[in-house]
């Protein structure tokens, strides 16, 4: 296969709707657009939620609660998930995150008490639930909250 040779697949590829092109073309004279009104002239664009001058419905429908921009997001990893680690292994937030346990690092990494730990590992994490703790260290391993 060579450079030349690819295209696109089949129906991939739609040509324009090429309009103004006289009355037999089927999309002559107005052009689809209808006669005269806002849409029909040229430049028009519509703000994002525009109604036509209704009260928008982000603006009808009520609010409630509140979001607090300080808060602290945790990434969730349950105990389950610490199972590929080697047995005797010290598991960092950085080898977390590199073995793809854990996708993204918010403001710290929070282990729950999901499942069951089988090997002995020493933690090192921001956060621990205490069911957690305890199922780690009966595996015989250790935590260390950073």
């Amino acid at each position: 296969m060579k450079l030349h040779d690819l295209s696109p697949a089949a129906g991939a590829k739609k040509a324009s709707k090429r309009v103004g092109r006289g009355m037999g073309s089927g999309t002559g004279k107005t052009c689809g657009r209808g006669h005269n009104g806002q849409k029909s002239r040229s430049g028009y664009s519509q703000k994002r939620g525009f109604e036509g001058g209704q009260m928008p419905l982000i603006r009808r429908i009520p609010k409630r609660g509140f979001t607090n921009i300080f808060a602290t997001e945790y990434t969730i990893i349950n105990l389950d998930q610490l199972n590929r680690f080697e047995d005797g292994a010290t598991v960092t937030i950085d080898d977390m995150l590199n073995c793809g346990v854990a996708r993204k690092l918010q403001d710290g990494i929070k282990i729950l008490g999901n499942g069951e730990v089988t090997k002995k590992l020493t933690v090192q994490c921001n956060k621990i639930s205490d069911s957690a703790k305890s199922k780690i260290e009966a595996a015989g391993g250790k935590v260390e909250v950073i």
